[in-house]
């Protein structure tokens, strides 16, 4: 196997700029570079010189051997000063060495995979964990990252296996003379998988949000302040305002973190009865979005309905709040009266609908689950019909230990690992 280098930190003008080289000569080309290493998991400070002898810096280095690394191989680190020229000069050195390239996208974090410091649930916490945004993004990725889901699994699948192989023994051993009756065993193992299997998949489309971002749409006839408001909550003029009736068409979406939580606030177009073409479109764009949004802010003149039936979580305002002088729920964007408490009521709404959350993020973490829990409810009811069926239970079983070996990258991972890895940088 190659050994692989790359950039850690970000590419440009820095404080500390870190160097990443793993592989079975990461120690002997680092010894060229740098001269003795320092003892593993320990640091030393040293002069970083070309194979001429010349000085390109002074740094950091820190060691690691195999096992006991990030990759799982023999690793140093090279944290240099963050200038741009001593970061390509150190990245063409090491690409003189016999065996050593630049590393592809997220190939660490592989190498990591295949060496079994991660499986692939902890990979994707790793990518979130990247990606993360606000407080409850890094909390959740945290979590993932840790284990906590693949150990979770990782009962799920003992347990299925043990409930499959009682099933297989009482097939194997049916003319023999020993105790044939293992239902009640199974039926237990397989009813307390699938109690916490449940909790899991119904908290996975919170957890999924809580990863992504919540939606929240502005929804309303024309000219009620929409734009106005979302300027207001932004921050920023993020949308053109005018008095003039159907200025917005399109849908304007801003990231906001609320409460810890991310959030996409969306302005929609008025919606009205038009004869223009293309402002139907923007009302039709505006219905859909609104619909398919988790939660939706009404923003209404006085007497008016809401457009479309609210929902529990859905937010209800009158507007112009600076002209009708009443207290919250009127509001105005234009004064800010009114905007604190509903700030306020919608964490209070996000937060509610975030505490379902469970451990799996991702659309196919709850796939699997599901599949593995049709496998076990085949199983369930072939157990009932009597020990003549018990192959095919074990079978349906074994359909879904499988689907939870995919779900952590045991087996059958090679179709998503480039694109799971696609999202990760040069140095990770």
């Amino acid at each position: 196997m190659d050994t692989i280098f790359a950039q850690a930190t970000a590419v440009g003008r820095a404080g500390v700029s870190i160097v990443r080289i793993s592989g079975p000569s990461a120690h002997e080309i680092c010894t060229a570079l740098v001269g003795k290493l320092p003892n593993p998991r320990s640091s030393a400070l040293r002069f970083v010189k070309d194979r001429a002898g010349g000085h390109i810096d002074q740094a950091l280095v820190l060691s690691f051997t195999a096992p006991d690394s990030f990759t799982g191989e023999d690793v140093i680190e090279l944290h240099l000063h963050g200038s741009i020229a001593i970061m390509r000069r150190v990245l063409n050195e090491l690409g003189q060495f016999e065996g050593a390239r630049l590393a592809n996208p997220g190939e660490f974090t592989r190498r990591a995979l295949e060496n079994g410091r991660l499986d692939l649930v902890q990979v994707e916490g790793l990518a979130d964990l990247i990606e993360a945004e606000t407080e409850a993004q890094r909390k959740q990725a945290l979590r993932v990252l840790s284990g906590d889901l693949g150990l979770r699994i990782e009962a799920w699948r003992r347990d299925l296996i043990r409930a499959a192989a009682l099933l297989e023994a009482t097939i194997d051993f049916a003319d023999e003379d020993v105790p044939v009756d293992v239902s009640d065993e199974v039926r237990s193992l397989l009813k307390s998988v699938d109690q916490t299997l449940a909790r899991e998949i119904s908290g996975a489309s919170a957890a999924e949000r809580i990863r992504t971002g919540f939606e929240v749409a502005i929804v309303g006839a024309p000219n009620v302040g929409k734009s106005t408001l979302l300027n207001r909550l932004a921050g920023r003029d993020a949308a053109i305002t005018s008095n003039i009736a159907g200025t917005t068409r399109d849908v304007i979406e801003v990231r906001m973190d609320l409460g810890g939580l991310p959030v996409t606030l969306l302005d929609t177009a008025g919606i009205r009865e038009s004869q223009d073409e293309v402002e139907v479109l923007g009302v039709e764009l505006a219905l859909r979005r609104a619909k398919e949004a988790d939660i939706r802010i009404f923003l209404l003149d006085e007497g008016d309905e809401p457009p479309i039936s609210p929902s529990d979580e859905d937010i209800i305002l009158e507007s112009k709040g600076d002209i009708t002088g009443k207290p919250y729920p009127s509001i105005s964007g234009k004064t800010g009266s009114g905007v604190e408490q509903l700030l306020r009521e919608l964490e209070k709404v996000l937060a509610n609908l975030a505490s379902g959350a469970g451990l799996a993020t991702h659309a196919r973490h709850a796939r699997a689950m599901e599949v593995a829990r049709s496998g076990l409810w085949s199983a369930l009811s072939l157990l009932d019909a009597g020990p003549d069926l018990y192959d095919i239970a074990a079978a349906e079983l074994r359909l879904g230990i499988h689907a939870l070996e995919v779900l952590v990258g045991r087996i059958d991972a090679e179709n998503l690992l480039d694109e799971i890895f696609a999202s990760f940088c040069l140095g990770k």
